[in-house]
């Protein structure tokens, strides 16, 4: 897959550090995050965007990894485009608990020498932003432009705007929202899905390739919700061939993501509220949504952008017209380019 005028093959990087403290009191003997960077710091640290991934998806937001495939974002970050690499450095980072790399439930738990698995500790998303303020600080970044992402990202960017209120200049959130309710639910939902699956082993299914089929099938249903069907129906107009490729991009998924992270990461989620925080907001804020998205309707946008206001924020919203739904801020990049393009600007 080719991205034109775009960064060409990026390298994965690895940041680690010792005896990291979590909001929860317990200590990870070892923290690792994986990582791209993309462009160049510079010597003042100051032209840095961190850019943030969603719930399921990895570190991979621009150029081609060693697959040939494209970052989530890549019409949006490279030489030129709206995240300009030739004017930014952009790290992207690997979140904590994620399975592609950064320490996780799948990483080795010194003291019992096997995967933590279900015994990973608890963690927030500060954690996650702290983890991250730790890697930039190794890298030399002394201030953020802005921190960007969707879904899960844009709850990173909001936690990082009342984490570490002076530490960027923009916040770009983006098909997400400020709170998310229903957590303990939604943790509970997953383990109970997870309990009926074979070879679950009360989560400690490591080497059962059992769970394969089942993870399939899972991230087939997450993709159909996230508006895949409306992205591939140009290319595949048969429901058959469609339906085909679904399964085709679910399986490479479904072979890389511990169903311990998707828990882990979903009770992360069920202690973040950056709301409550908004008056210690000092960044300015693009909040975008898309017009079909069915996890974060467009209708919760006035009462976000209200409180928002009443916190004297600076904030600006956008919604994407897309027919992608929560796909929108990748596949449908060109929709609002220009007003991701002018905020940045604005930050300058």
């Amino acid at each position: 897959m080719a991205n034109q005028g775009g960064l060409g093959l990026v390298e994965v990087k690895t940041f680690s550090t010792k005896n990291f403290g979590l909001q929860s009191g317990e200590v990870l003997p070892e923290l690792k995050l994986v990582y791209e960077t993309y462009g160049t710091l510079a010597p003042d640290g100051r032209n840095a965007i961190l850019a943030t991934h969603g719930y399921t998806s990895s570190q991979h937001a621009a150029g081609l990894n060693a697959n040939g495939e494209a970052g989530l974002w890549d019409g949006l970050i490279g030489p030129g485009k709206a995240i300009d690499t030739n004017k930014y450095f952009v790290v992207s980072s690997n979140m904590l608990g994620s399975s592609y790399g950064s320490t996780a439930p799948a990483s080795i738990n010194p003291k019992t020498g096997k995967p933590y698995g279900p015994d990973f500790p608890d963690y927030s998303v500060a954690d996650i932003v702290t983890a991250q303020r730790a890697l930039l600080d190794a890298l030399g970044v002394k201030h953020l432009v802005a921190v960007a992402g969707p879904s899960f990202g844009g709850y990173q960017a909001f936690q990082w705007g009342v984490t570490f209120p002076d530490a960027m200049s923009g916040i770009v959130a983006v098909v997400t929202a400020p709170n998310a309710p229903n957590g303990d639910r939604m943790v509970a939902d997953l383990r109970a899905r997870f309990a009926e699956a074979p070879g679950w082993n009360g989560g400690h299914h490591y080497g059962n390739a059992e769970m394969l089929g089942f993870m399939t099938e899972l991230r087939v249903a997450t993709l159909k919700r996230y508006g895949i069907e409306a992205e591939l129906a140009p290319r595949f107009p048969d429901p058959a061939k469609r339906e085909a490729a679904i399964h085709q991009l679910a399986e490479p998924w479904a072979r890389a993501f511990d169903p311990n992270s998707m828990i882990a990461l979903a009770r992360a989620r069920s202690h973040y509220n950056a709301e409550k925080d908004f008056a210690k907001i000092r960044a300015k804020v693009l909040y975008v949504l898309s017009r079909t998205d069915k996890l974060f309707p467009p209708s919760i946008a006035p009462d976000v952008m209200a409180k928002l206001k009443a916190a004297r924020v600076d904030a600006t919203y956008f919604e994407i017209g897309s027919d992608k739904g929560h796909m929108a801020s990748g596949a449908d990049w060109q929709k609002w380019d220009r007003v991701l393009r002018d905020f940045l600007k604005g930050l300058e």
